[in-house]
């Protein structure tokens, strides 16, 4: 095993990413609980890892100006790393593995960019398709750790436990009554499942299971959830915009069941167990898939590199279209048999 004293992770991507980063963050942990672990990571994505035992200290990315920047290269030779574990797989983060100073710097390169001289170890191309959990562990290898994948780990306080049921509270959401949560939004168009069909779908939730529906998402997507309750005939409960990513989580680990795209929410979901239908559209369940609890995923396996980003050219066929509101609803029955007599379930609500 390498030796080392002082690491920095760097993973400058979104939240499901950095919360896919959390096995790594265990598994040197595991061999190694005296090393310092610092994770650089882009600013709104911290709080995936706050009170998380297998971090000393978290460094929070701000894109400013030029003084900005030399301040954070400054700061960085400061703090003496001996070794920097980059998975982020980013030109950006690659300068700054190597500006670190560090004498080990692991990254990945499978385009065989210029950034691979940035590295003292280039993680080589996995063979297949690997989870994004795998495909960090594998950047411990060159250090001489061999790790099996762990589920991701998310970290609650009764301070967000407490913040989440005053929000309930306040939005008269019952405690006898079970909950579930849809999520509508997808950080890109073609990642996301139709508004109207999550409408419908919160109207056979309530129906069908008299449990109360709430509507998940950013501050952003509050115009998109907006248009969802006015759509729907039964009167689904906005959350948008109004928790934290944590508090979100606490409210999550309460509900039955959790419906939405691929996202950072169904990453945290995942990670606090709740059961979920995960709708899959451009990218690939074997790579970015839920870990954490039960999960049936939807997905058509649709070739879609042709038309990826930033739009999709097959129109009334693209893959999120293509999944039906009754094929949603059996997947959610695997979880919570309806009653056979009367349409409705006899635990669902209790």
């Amino acid at each position: 095993m390498v030796a080392m004293n002082n690491i920095l992770i760097i993973k400058l991507r979104y939240i499901g990413d950095v919360l896919l980063a959390t096995p790594t963050l265990r598994a040197i942990k595991e061999v190694r609980p005296d090393v310092r672990v610092t994770m650089m990571v882009n600013r709104g994505t911290e709080d995936v890892l706050s009170g998380n035992p297998d971090i000393d200290e978290i460094l929070v990315l701000d894109k400013g100006s030029l003084a900005a920047q030399w301040r954070l290269i400054v700061e960085l030779r400061r703090r003496r790393f001996d070794t920097v574990i980059d998975l982020t797989d980013g030109d950006r983060s690659a300068f700054l593995s190597w500006i670190s100073g560090a004498s080990i710097r692991v990254g990945f390169n499978d385009e065989h960019r210029w950034r691979g001289i940035c590295y003292s170890a280039v993680v080589p191309p996995q063979s297949g398709m690997r989870h994004r959990i795998d495909r960090d562990l594998a950047a411990l290898k060159p250090l001489g750790i061999h790790a099996r994948e762990t589920p991701p780990r998310l970290w609650l306080t009764g301070e967000d436990d407490a913040a989440a049921d005053q929000l309930l509270d306040r939005l008269g959401i019952r405690r006898d009554q079970s909950i579930m949560i849809v999520q509508p939004g997808a950080r890109y168009w073609f990642k996301a499942w139709p508004a109207e069909r999550f409408a419908e779908l919160a109207d056979r939730l309530a129906s069908d299971y008299g449990c109360q529906v709430l509507i998940g998402g950013s501050r952003d997507e509050e115009a998109l959830v907006q248009r969802i309750q006015a759509t729907a005939r039964t009167r689904p409960v906005s959350i948008a915009g109004q928790t934290t990513l944590k508090q979100f989580a606490a409210i999550a680990k309460r509900a039955a069941l959790f419906v939405g795209n691929d996202s950072g929410a169904m990453h945290i979901v995942a990670a606090v167990g709740t059961p979920m239908v995960a709708l899959f559209g451009p990218s690939n369940p074997d790579e970015w898939g839920p870990r954490g609890g039960l999960a049936e995923v939807i997905y058509k396996r649709l070739d879609c590199r042709a038309c990826f980003h930033p739009t999709c050219m097959r129109g009334e066929e693209n893959c999120m279209k293509q999944i039906g509101l009754g094929e949603v609803l059996a997947r959610i029955n695997r979880f919570i048999p309806l009653d056979g007599r009367s349409g409705t379930s006899e635990s669902a609500c209790c």
